[in-house]
């Protein structure tokens, strides 16, 4: 997690300051709770509310935990040192993994909301993109060769039906980290009543964990982190399309060139797809934190802390890059610049190789068999290959298509409009009718 791939919204979730103002209304709430039972006095969990407003000294407690080796132990020192003797109701029948565990799913929620957010945002972008271009046509392409013609709108539909199931994977995924766990140690519940786990988890927004080990299951963890490596795949997906789009060869699409930026130290000339390309590294940062939250899962007995280091560094460092990619993409979207005339000019550069299929199926609608059109029209299709000859023209040529279809039916062969007739079926189908 580093300034130039960081938004301060999201980087705040994860500032000591944030940690540490959770701790305590953890804390602060199951004292609530422990008053409630008659477990604490009362004055007590009020003395504990005092400190609601106080800052912590990061510093203070960063020193405690030098000596102490204890995270936990060290923040609570500290809250004594702010509460005074009625400190020593804090954290009872709790251990460290209630605080923790909590804490870090009340983090990864207030992630995904500025995900789904971010989301939102990206979607936005690409359903007004692709209606801008729902029927400018351009070259569909195969193993990268040329295919049969699409639109662009279509390129941006499918990138806002692969966002949309994206964002659906961000609600199941904050929906599954959204629990608290205040069990105690091995998580029995032997030294505090589950009635404040309880009361914690409504005061923090979050839903009881059915059975905690000491720890929250990390079964929970995993997939979330799952789901946020297939957003970071789905976010390289179309930032590789630009960059093949943005190839000077087919420049039908290029990121916005703003005033005064420089594509090369050494070449003027040069307008690269660098936030296309910045985006795909990204996208590799993200994936490859999902398998140590996979292998988080396995811990041993009731708990280990092996997770702990892991989820120190994947807790901000995925969510915050994520937002950063996700943000730069509905960037590189809105502004995208889009060239139609090239688009048209790639369309033709096969010279009408692109609606052989069309041929081919007329042929065999005429009485020819699929395996003598296929050989017509593939014969005719490499003459246009090998010599760059107009494949309409071969075709009106060869004897063989002839005595099949007259002039006519072969040049309605090569009608685009055919190949548009069920796009607004299609737009529908994404985004919805009307």
């Amino acid at each position: 997690m580093i300034p130039r791939y960081s938004r301060p919204e999201m980087v705040a979730i994860w500032s000591p300051e944030t940690k540490f103002r959770i701790w305590f209304e953890i804390e602060a709430h199951a004292c609530d709770a422990q008053a409630e039972l008659g477990v604490i006095p009362r004055e007590a969990a009020e003395a504990v509310w005092k400190a609601k407003d106080v800052a912590f000294d990061i510093a203070r407690i960063d020193a405690i935990e030098a000596e102490t080796r204890h995270d936990v132990i060290a923040f609570l020192t500290h809250l004594a040192e702010i509460v005074g003797p009625q400190a020593r109701f804090v954290h009872q029948g709790m251990t460290s993994s209630d605080v923790l565990d909590t804490c870090f799913n009340i983090q990864l929620v207030r992630a995904a909301d500025i995900l789904i957010a971010d989301m939102d945002a990206l979607l936005a972008a690409l359903k007004r993109r692709a209606f801008e271009h729902r029927d400018t046509p351009c070259i569909g392409r195969s193993h990268g060769i040329h295919a049969e013609p699409t639109t662009f709108g279509l390129k941006l539909a499918q990138a806002y039906a692969e966002m949309d199931r994206n964002r659906a994977r961000l609600v199941a995924a904050r929906t599954e980290v959204a629990t608290c766990a205040i069990s105690g140690a091995v998580g029995t519940f032997a030294n505090i009543d589950p009635r404040v786990e309880a009361h914690v988890a409504r005061a923090m927004g979050l839903a009881v964990e059915p059975i905690s080990t000491q720890v929250i299951p990390r079964d929970r963890h995993a997939a979330f982190f799952a789901a946020l490596g297939v957003v970071a795949s789905s976010v390289e997906r179309i930032a590789t399309e630009i960059r093949h789009l943005q190839r000077t060869e087919v420049r039908e699409v290029e990121e916005y060139f703003a005033p005064g930026q420089k594509g090369s130290s050494a070449m003027p000339h040069k307008r690269n797809p660098v936030l296309t390309e910045n985006l795909t590294g990204l996208a590799r940062l993200i994936r490859s934190m999902v398998i140590p939250a996979m292998e988080n899962v396995a811990l041993w007995h009731e708990r280990d802390i092996s997770h702990s280091s892991v989820e120190r560094n994947i807790g901000p460092d995925a969510t915050v890059t994520l937002d950063f990619a996700l943000a730069r993409l509905t960037g590189v979207i809105d502004r995208l610049l889009i060239y139609p005339e090239a688009m048209a000019r790639n369309l033709d550069l096969l010279h009408g190789l692109v609606h052989s299929q069309r041929v081919l199926l007329a042929l065999t609608q005429a009485g020819v068999s699929r395996e003598d059109a296929y050989r017509l029209v593939q014969r005719n299709a490499m003459k246009v290959w090998e010599e760059g000859t107009d494949f309409l023209a071969g075709l009106k040529a060869d004897p063989e298509v002839r005595a099949a279809l007259s002039e006519a039916e072969l040049e309605a062969c090569f009608d685009l409009a055919h190949h548009f007739r069920h796009v607004e079926t299609i737009f529908a189908r994404v985004f919805g009718e009307g």
